[in-house]
């Protein structure tokens, strides 16, 4: 393939992703996947690498690019099946974020692809509302799904749903939890009739040929950009806040050893794997790892398994990063998550400290919430994160009230929070002054205050309460975030009842500042 023949079959590849997200989104019922978009779409080919991935959720993308190939091993792959997953000790993240995986075959028989999405359901079956609890244990966090057959020979599997939802599938107010599913497996489906009809009219050794010219170039790219790096060793040290069962200050920390076109992330000396669930599998950490070198490449660079050859991990069995069953994990995709992402900047600006910003918010700002269902009036759940104040840079000031790094997720509308939920907004804004002062200043967290219109069980799982985002070259850390409930201090991780006319009132952190402030120079 020439440059510009394969520009086109990397962008249909990537367009096919997005296609099929922009179906995920108009099929889904909840707001958690129709309004904050908390999805992602992949293609991978028939060994489980990664070929294309839309802009979606790089915790969800990272992860399936490094899990993907032990996912669909072993299987024995027939047209129309559907396979799920959301074990994050067998390809998952955590067990909200389902996996449902088609794949793609060509007239003969022959399995060329897969297509791949991944969607944040707010109920899994977990005790606490929005599936997100307090927990020491995986088996706490909800069903735990194996690889399996969602769909075989036409049949879908009515036991395992029935598994997944809050009442039995027979019940009427049942229709958006299964409806999230189907708009999945019709994604999914879609993608594989797409990416089959492409095949069909290029020909099979035209896109395989693509996929080997796609990925060398995709490797050269990330070769140059390691190559541009100095060789040497760079730690960096930061902490998480706490894991909700004790434990404190909890210890993430990288060594990038760069030698010539290479990286190692080495994770030795971070924490042991934590009572809570801060714990995280290693394609969480690879995850994290991934979008941060991937931030280094050169935009044009295609999102494929070349991109990452390069790049290796090492984490020490049963770390915080590299945890083992049976520990609960439903924080560690997205607070753990978020920090490896600081020690990696935080080691990178050693090596370039011309490129790399200062630390953002910190923390996906977690609020799970919603009630069990009774005789005769049904249950609801929520999920929702939060966004806060972006780190600075050299070249300039933090952007305020965003969400950062590891999720890529929206807000969830006022006017569609307050259509399906008995909540009030009473405040949405700028947390003013929150991001830490410097030449250039970090962003300002977010203050979100939801009054209740209804008991409901409230879960926090937050972080950067305590260690703030740290500044850089001189800059200053931003402001930690806080959670309030009716003018009170909650902790960072919680689980409490809540009443009518109760006020919950979170503050996001803001991000660090870059360069010493003027005062300070003069």
């Amino acid at each position: 393939m020439d440059a510009v023949q394969l520009s086109v079959f990397s962008h249909r590849l990537a367009g096919i992703c997005a296609e099929m997200g922009a179906l995920l989104q108009r099929a889904a019922f909840s707001p958690n996947i129709k309004d904050r978009l908390d999805f992602s779409c992949a293609v991978f080919d028939a060994a489980g690498g990664l070929c294309a991935q839309a802009a979606h959720i790089p915790v969800h993308l990272g992860s399936m690019a490094f899990a993907m190939a032990d996912v669909v091993a072993g299987q024995a792959w027939q047209p129309g099946d559907l396979l799920v997953v959301n074990d994050p000790f067998l390809g998952g993240t955590h067990l909200p974020d389902v996996t449902v995986v088609a794949p793609v075959f060509d007239d003969g028989g022959t399995l060329l692809a897969f297509a791949v999405t991944r969607a944040h359901h707010a109920h899994i079956g977990a005790t606490a509302p929005g599936s997100m609890p307090i927990s020491r244990t995986l088996e706490e966090e909800g069903v735990v799904i194996a690889p399996q057959w969602l769909r075989r020979d036409g049949r879908w599997a009515r036991a395992l749903l029935n598994q997944l939802l809050p009442q039995p599938l027979a019940a009427p107010e049942q229709a958006p939890q299964l409806g999230d599913f189907v708009a999945q497996a019709s994604a999914c489906d879609a993608g594989a009739r797409w990416l089959a009809a492409w095949i069909a009219d290029t020909g099979v050794a035209q896109f395989r040929a693509g996929l080997v010219a796609l990925n060398a170039y995709a490797e050269r790219l990330a070769r140059q950009t390691l190559a541009a790096l100095p060789d040497g060793d760079y730690h960096f040290v930061d902490q998480l806040d706490d894991d909700g069962q004790g434990t404190e200050s909890i210890n993430v920390q990288v060594t990038l050893r760069v030698r010539g076109e290479c990286v190692n992330a080495d994770f030795t000396g971070t924490a042991d794997q934590v009572p809570g669930n801060l714990n995280c599998p290693l394609s969480v950490a690879a995850a994290a790892v991934f979008y941060c070198f991937r931030c280094l490449m050169p935009a044009q660079a295609p999102a494929c398994a070349g991109l990452f050859a390069p790049i290796t991990l090492t984490a020490p069995v049963g770390s915080l990063v590299n945890a083992q069953r049976p520990a609960a994990t439903a924080a560690g995709n997205v607070e753990t998550s978020t920090r490896i992402v600081d020690v990696v900047l935080g080691a990178l600006a050693q090596a370039l400290p011309e490129r790399i910003p200062a630390a953002s918010h910190g923390s996906m700002n977690n609020l799970a919430l919603g009630r069990a269902g009774e005789a005769g009036r049904p249950g609801w759940d929520y999920y929702e994160t939060m966004g806060g104040g972006m780190g600075a840079g050299p070249a300039g000031a933090g952007l305020s009230g965003r969400q950062t790094h590891m999720t890529n997720t929206l807000n969830t509308p006022i006017e569609s929070l307050e259509s399906h939920y008995p909540l009030r907004v009473l405040h949405y804004g700028l947390r003013a002054g929150s991001g830490g002062a410097g030449r250039h200043r970090g962003g300002d967290g977010l203050v979100r205050e939801l009054l209740f219109l209804a008991p409901a069980t409230v879960t926090l799982l937050t972080e950067r309460r305590v260690s703030a985002p740290w500044g850089l070259a001189g800059g200053e850390p931003g402001l930690p975030g806080r959670n309030w409930l009716n003018g009170k201090p909650l902790p960072a991780k919680v689980c409490l009842a809540v009443c009518a006319g109760d006020r919950l009132r979170l503050e996001s952190a803001g991000g660090g500042g870059h360069g010493a402030p003027a005062s300070m120079e003069t």
